[in-house]
């Protein structure tokens, strides 16, 4: 729809600002749709291989050497480059050795129909054999533990009746036992499978159960685990660099005909990396706000590193400590958060200056690659020698691209972004246990998109609450190499037989609990 030409200004030099400034605010919203057209339509990597070499033909020139050495950095080499050095592809991992020896072996045996010789009509002798070895799978076996307790009385006297006490259940007079609540849960929350699948799978199998039921065994599997869950959250905090991240989290919210959209923190550790002495771990959050002061009623006592993306909860929450002297918090930020904004450049626009920060970018990824799973000691010492200069090198580039650009172009913003945030971007320069990146976290947070997606919501509020205790309690297993219902059936047991009291819930941490079968094990096959 056309404007009336009488509000234009006669003024020359307004209207050639007003053109340019319609011109710039084109171009950046050109840019959000193609972006978001590629988010909906394109591939989700970061990879320059996402790319259509037909519609964006890059000219690599020097950067090929450093599109093809870095793997982290999500840059491929350009059709038509010289590229000295090739990546060469990994072969495919197969099975095709050995199958596992812990797992029981059930013997068949195929006889010839014939043992006879067809020459002389007798026996023949067996001379040899082949052996091979198939994976085979047993089907879940549903069945009824029926539960005897005799009782017994003295003949003689009348002093009462003797009867062992019945064992205690997840809930008072069900007809589940712990072990199919907690394959329930683990279904759920560990391998993604919504309860409504889960009711037709145990239809399939003739069992009539009502996915309400299966939500009430979850709900009350939370409430024996929520004392083990805090004190899950309270190792985790108590160590000195946890990274956090957020992500959505609807909930049913009855009157107003849809749901409303809370939150599920997530703080995880790892010390792996470095070969530091913390398991890995993650612990799950739900609230109904993004907010500082959902943020603060969590990590309000929590001292030392934090590392996050650039959301601005983070940065209220230093700065108020900041100012009225409270515990210390240094935050760290995310590099992959910075080069994913560069790579949403080159694949909207394809700017060749984009290209290039994310060519040093890699090289500093190829720098941490080299030296993942060493000391924090030989880290630092690398990233001093090697990624100290090479974050030099790409704040230069920064810099001269905040001095080209304009600053509402996306280039501009992604430029923008990286240095507001340089300081916490550089953090890994001067600790060995930092991580360059909040990919730790991510990776955890991967888990409750995937529930998320098939799932759609929690129930309520409460509902919100037990997901984040059993997501947190089956994850950390998982991470841990442990098998997550395995490590539940028996954690419930002793919790609810009172096997185990409150005050040594520790013990039944993922990671101590692995320590203790182990040592277990080892010490009946020295026995034997």
């Amino acid at each position: 729809m056309s404007s009336s030409t009488g509000s234009l200004p006669s003024d020359p030099a307004l209207l050639t600002r007003m053109v340019l400034a319609l011109q710039a605010e084109n171009a950046d919203l050109r840019v959000y749709a193609d972006l978001l057209r590629l988010m909906i339509f394109g591939a989700k990597s970061e990879k320059m291989a996402a790319l259509e070499p037909a519609q964006i033909a890059l000219d690599l020139g020097d950067l090929s050497d450093i599109a093809t050495t870095g793997p982290a950095a999500a840059n491929d080499d350009a059709p038509g480059s010289d590229a000295p050095q090739r990546r060469k592809r990994c072969a495919a991992s197969r099975n095709m050795g050995a199958l596992p020896v812990h797992l029981p072996r059930h013997e068949e045996i195929i006889e010839p129909k014939i043992t006879i010789c067809p020459c002389c009509n007798r026996a023949l002798h067996r001379i040899g054999e082949d052996i091979s070895e198939a994976l085979d799978i047993v089907p879940a076996l549903l069945r009824v533990i029926r539960t005897i307790r005799p009782k017994y009385a003295c003949r003689s006297c009348e002093d009462g009746v003797t009867q062992a006490p019945a064992r205690g259940r997840v809930m008072n007079g069900g007809m589940a036992t712990t072990a199919l609540v907690a394959h329930v849960v683990v279904a759920k929350f560990g391998w993604h499978l919504p309860l409504y699948r889960q009711a037709q799978m145990l239809a399939g199998a003739g069992i009539d159960i009502d996915r309400g039921t299966l939500g009430g065994w979850a709900a009350r599997a939370a409430w024996w685990l929520k004392p083990l869950h805090e004190r899950l959250l309270g190792f985790i905090r108590a160590q000195p660099r946890v990274f956090c991240d957020e992500t959505p989290l609807p909930r049913l919210d009855p009157g107003r005909g849809r749901t409303k959209v809370c939150q599920l923190w997530a703080q995880a550790i790892d010390d792996r990396p470095w070969k530091g002495p913390a398991p890995p771990a993650v612990g799950y959050v739900f609230t109904e706000g993004r907010g500082t002061e959902e943020l603060e009623a969590q990590l309000g006592r929590f001292e030392g590193v934090l590392q996050v993306d650039g959301y601005g909860a983070y940065k209220s929450m230093a700065r108020r400590r900041r100012k009225s002297n409270a515990a210390p918090l240094r935050l760290a930020f995310c590099l992959a958060h910075a080069r994913r904004k560069f790579a949403d450049v080159v694949k909207t626009t394809g700017s060749t200056e984009a290209l290039a920060v994310i060519g040093t970018i890699a090289e500093i990824y190829l720098v941490e690659s080299r030296i993942r799973g060493l000391s924090a000691e030989a880290r630092l010492t690398a990233r001093k020698a090697e990624s100290a200069i090479l974050m030099s090198a790409l704040k230069a580039q920064l810099e001269q691209l905040m001095a080209e650009v304009s600053s509402k172009s996306s280039i501009g913003k992604a430029a923008a972004y990286t240095l507001g945030h340089w300081q916490g971007l550089t953090a890994f320069l001067d600790d060995g246990r930092i991580e360059v990146d909040s990919n730790i976290v991510e990776r955890s947070i991967k888990p409750v998109c995937l529930t998320r997606k098939n799932a759609l919501f929690a129930g309520s509020k409460r509902g919100g609450e037990s997901w984040a205790i059993l997501a947190s309690l089956v994850n950390t297993a998982k991470l841990n190499g442990i098998d997550p219902e395995l490590w539940l059936a028996d954690v419930l047991e002793r919790i609810i037989s009172g096997a185990t009291p409150i005050n040594r819930l520790d013990t039944l941490l993922p990671w101590t609990w692995k320590a203790e079968r182990e040592a277990l094990r080892h010490s009946a096959v020295l026995a034997a």
